[in-house]
């Protein structure tokens, strides 16, 4: 058993014309630690997130949902985002229809921690059903939760705009609690910016909410039948390997011991799950463990060193290009750049379990 047990995504490379879906890594969700008196609910927690993360890749994934998400920005002007449960991403960060003011904010990590906690609150709102709240510079964001039964996977996500044109006052107001963040810009840009954020009335925009909950049920229903095509198009070989590889990367994991454990023969294996991931053993074991790696760096408390060992990785150096390979920067300089821009919340404190990704 692994010291710790992390649920990891598998992105989707799309939602074929024939409605095959086609299925690899990466992602990542929470880390669950196994305990004696509960490591198999650790796990079986830790594999339902697991098909989440899957069924909500595919979503993103799909030409239903690009389709959608054309439409509804043409249609509303407004953006919109599908996102897992767990994020601490902007998600509407880069895209077209990006607000103005959000946009400018987003580029300054103190101001971005502020609005990753207004999403964190509007998501725990919305949990059961659609939730709008409005941020500290009084813009609004609604979420819609996307469910596959009884289980939330993930939400829809538009906002970025006033219910009605903004003061001057409320500008000033705004101004002096970026200064109070120690958020820095130019006041003209960011002037510019808040008065040509775009103004939605409260009864157009609950029409906007409504769409997005249409969909949401459009999405709930196409995600279980891609739960069923993914249960009947990966072979029971490839289904018992990623489990066993998920449960067991901390461990050193060899490519006969994973053959055995799927019941194949080491030759056949090689060749169904180069088919079915499109990595190779090696790749597909390292990439998994570069994503835990990812979310481990979060936390100040472990040493780099420490991490590269937790997740798998038998050598620093093994490590450090791997996890270059992957994210583009050492493990080093991502943790730098992410734990050290001093993030801080509207009190002037970190929020709570905030992480800013630029």
């Amino acid at each position: 058993m692994p010291k710790g047990a992390s649920a990891l995504a598998l992105r989707s490379v799309g939602l074929m014309e024939d409605r095959r879906v086609v299925l690899d890594p990466p992602g990542i969700l929470s880390r669950e630690h196994d305990t004696p008196n509960g490591a198999q609910p650790a796990i079986a927690q830790s594999h339902l997130q697991h098909e989440d993360a899957v069924l909500l890749a595919a979503l993103i994934g799909s030409k239903v949902f690009a389709d959608y998400q054309r439409a509804f920005t043409q249609a509303t002007g407004l953006p919109v985002a599908l996102r897992p449960v767990q994020s601490w991403q902007l998600p509407h960060r880069g895209s077209p229809n990006e607000g103005p003011f959000c946009a400018l904010l987003a580029q300054k990590s103190r101001s971005c921690s502020a609005c990753l906690s207004v999403l964190d609150k509007v998501s725990k709102a919305a949990a059961s059903h659609p939730h709008t709240t409005v941020c500290h510079a009084g813009l609004r964001e609604s979420a819609v939760p996307v469910r596959l039964g009884d289980r939330m996977i993930g939400f829809l996500q538009t906002g970025q705009v006033f219910r009605k044109t903004p003061s001057q006052r409320q500008f000033e107001r705004t101004v002096q609690l970026l200064a109070k963040w120690g958020v820095k810009l130019n006041r003209d840009a960011l002037r510019k910016a808040y008065f040509a954020t775009r103004v939605v009335s409260g009864r157009q925009y609950a029409s906007v909410v409504q769409l997005l909950s249409i969909f949401a049920q459009h999405l709930s229903i196409l995600s279980n039948q891609l739960l069923v095509q993914r249960t009947s198009l990966e072979s029971p070989v490839i289904a018992k390997a990623r489990a066993y590889i998920q449960d067991h990367q901390a461990e050193k994991l060899s490519l006969n011991q994973v053959a055995k454990a799927a019941g194949s023969s080491r030759f056949h294996f090689c060749k169904i799950f180069k088919t079915a991931t499109g990595l190779n053993f090696t790749e597909y074991v390292s990439r998994l463990r570069a994503e835990r790696a990812l979310n481990l760096l979060l936390n100040p408390n472990l040493r780099v060193n420490e991490i590269a060992y937790e997740v798998g990785f038998q050598s620093i150096t093994h490590f450090n290009r791997k996890f270059k390979d992957k994210f583009g920067q050492t493990p080093t300089r991502y943790r730098s750049r992410v734990l050290g821009m001093g993030i801080s919340g509207p009190s002037g404190r970190p929020p709570k379990g905030v992480r800013c990704y630029l």
